[in-house]
């Protein structure tokens, strides 16, 4: 088989490509730059490419003194250099994301138009745009969205090459950006997984697949092109560990390669999960692409008995990794990023006949409309104030000041749906849907975002640390969260993140005696019980509360002299790990 380029593009299908991709830059990209680093994962991973900044160190990622081997360095690195471009982490922290998000849309659109059609290209690329889980995760600073978009860059390359091959080069590329992949986080390698359905539609003679003989040094060229990132990065980590010979980088070294990447799938530890947890995530946060499904299976169904490669290539790889992530017992609903594009891509041929049905387009219609009443109707009585769970909710944020302006958000955001489906109506019900979809998540950037940053980011208790401390004073931080360190203002110094909360207290204290009056100690307020009775707390003052935790500092004044503090509470600094 040989490559039978598309069609070329006309005028308007080139306009409406580029519109769509301004359109989705301006969903995508809104809010960037109002918002600090929030937690649970943004300001671990913001922390360690603002030290590799700092110390020029980019090989070895460090939070606080501590190595930092949770995850590979690929999404430190582009946070990184984001930084040096843009010199500020404000918006540089958010780019990988974000242009990570517009390579998944502009491959999807590129498959989907070179399979089928430019139309179907531009169907699927929206359905990807708009689901609810990839709007959410794109304006994240996660890995997540990082692993989609090399994710799908390798399954371009092969699909082009299997389907509308031989094309080597995109072979190639496809091998690579997998190995790009792994590392950005492990499970990099399963774009290789396209590899089964492709074998099996070539085994069983179906039309449409690329059937090369004599090639053997070509295929072999993508095992090379796969592995090169990988060894490029593994064995510069291992040689530099090696000559630099201090037990630190052995042991980085060793959780790195084996506990987190080679040992983590098969002893899932945290997030358990019954087997059957991604079915109400490919319906529920899937949404509203989920909608095609009804119309999509009996398609599916007949395309497949027609052997049609087209379908089977993508939608069998989406059920391989579905597969692969149910087995283990730690799931969580941002794993299946991945597989969004290419469930898009397998419903592309359908989405255009999808979006005429009466039933579909009344059911956004009615969907929108819900929405709309729903959320207006909540930010209304809670701004009437006749909500008791919405004043606690607001005193839980420290937002008690700032509720008026909360609740009039939620009526905006519900009021932006309710506009949508009367201007569009039940004729054209998923523009309604997808209008409202898209006002939310405009409103969501712009105002949400510095409304919540000081409650839902360090930045405001840090801010206050600060004050209390004095301009030349030094904080030592004790039993503190990556955002307390990323967001601290004038000298600070931490005593280790994995250490015991008493061993970082003892550590503390001890710098503090160097120079009492010029040390401020920063303490959770559970992290307190370590000092026990040795601890004047009447003399200790509460910066504030963020993130659900209650923050103090003391100075030398409030420790008992000569007594020795009791035995610890249990643990360090409390981390969530994802695989």
């Amino acid at each position: 088989m040989t490559d039978s380029p598309p069609a070329a593009l006309t005028s308007q299908e080139r306009r409406a490509f580029w519109l769509f991709m301004l359109f989705a830059l301006l969903l995508l990209g809104a809010g960037i730059g109002l918002r600090d680093p929030w937690p649970s994962d943004e300001p671990r991973y913001v922390l360690a490419a603002k030290q590799m900044v700092e110390s020029g160190d980019w090989l070895f990622p460090r939070r606080g003194i501590e190595l930092y081997s949770d995850k590979p360095p690929m999404l430190f690195w582009l946070q990184a250099a984001a930084y040096e471009l843009v010199r500020n982490w404000r918006v540089a922290f958010l780019l990988p994301s974000l242009l990570a998000g517009l390579l998944t849309l502009g491959l999807t659109w590129d498959l989907g138009r070179r399979l089928w059609n430019p139309r179907a290209g531009l169907h699927a690329a929206i359905g990807v745009l708009f689901t609810f889980e990839f709007m959410f995760q794109v304006k994240r600073a996660q890995i997540d969205p990082l692993v989609m978009g090399w994710i799908t860059l390798a399954n371009w390359g092969l699909l082009l090459h299997f389907l509308r091959g031989p094309n080597w080069r995109a072979y190639w590329l496809g091998c690579f950006a997998a190995g790009l992949g792994v590392i950005s986080k492990g499970v990099g390698v399963l774009a290789l997984l396209m590899f089964v359905p492709y074998l099996f539609a070539r085994l069983r003679g179906w039309d449409g697949v690329t059937r090369t003989s004599g090639a053997t040094l070509h295929w072999l060229g993508g095992l090379l092109a796969f592995l090169a990132p990988i060894l490029a990065w593994g064995l510069s980590v291992l040689l530099v560990a090696k000559a630099r010979g201090m037990p630190e980088y052995a042991s980085y070294v060793d959780d790195l390669f084996f506990h987190q990447t080679a040992g983590r799938y098969g002893g899932t530890w945290s997030h358990p999960q019954p087997f059957w947890y991604y079915l109400p995530v490919l319906l529920l946060h899937f949404f509203p692409l989920s909608l095609a499904y009804p119309a999509a299976l009996p398609r599916w169904w007949r395309d497949l008995k027609a052997g049609e490669a087209r379908v089977l290539l993508p939608l069998a790889w989406t059920l391989l990794v579905i597969v692969f992530f149910s087995i283990p017992s730690g799931k969580r609903d941002v794993y299946l990023m991945p597989v969004l594009p290419m469930l898009a891509l397998s419903l592309a041929p359908y989405l255009v006949e999808a979006t005429q049905a009466r039933w579909l387009r009344r059911l956004a219609f009615g969907v929108a409309l819900v929405a709309g009443l729903a959320v207006t109707a909540v930010g209304a009585w809670a701004l009437l104030g006749h909500s008791s769970a919405a004043e606690a909710w607001l005193q839980r944020k420290q937002l008690d000041d700032l509720g008026h302006y909360v609740w009039t958000m939620f009526v905006a955001m519900g009021l932006g749906f309710l506009v949508a489906a009367l201007w569009f109506r039940p004729r054209r019900g998923l523009h309604a849907l997808l209008a409202g979809i898209g006002a939310l998540w405009l409103v969501w950037s712009v105002w949400a975002y510095p409304l919540l940053n000081d409650s839902s980011s360090a930045a405001g208790v840090m801010r206050h640390a600060r004050e209390l401390a004095g301009a030349g004073s030094e904080i030592g931080l004790v039993a503190w969260k990556e955002q307390n360190l990323l967001m601290a203002l004038g000298p600070v110094r931490d005593f280790g993140f994995r250490l015991p909360r008493n061993q970082q207290y003892a550590a503390a204290l001890r710098w503090m005696e160097e120079a009492p009056a010029q040390r401020r100690i920063f303490i959770l307020e559970q992290a307190m019980d370590a000092a026990g009775a040795c601890l004047d707390r009447t003399k200790a003052t509460r910066v504030g509360n963020a993130n659900r935790r209650e923050w103090y500092l003391f100075g030398a004044d409030a420790v008992v002299a000569g007594c020795v503090p009791g035995a610890a509470a249990p643990g360090g600094n409390e981390e969530d790990n994802d695989p």
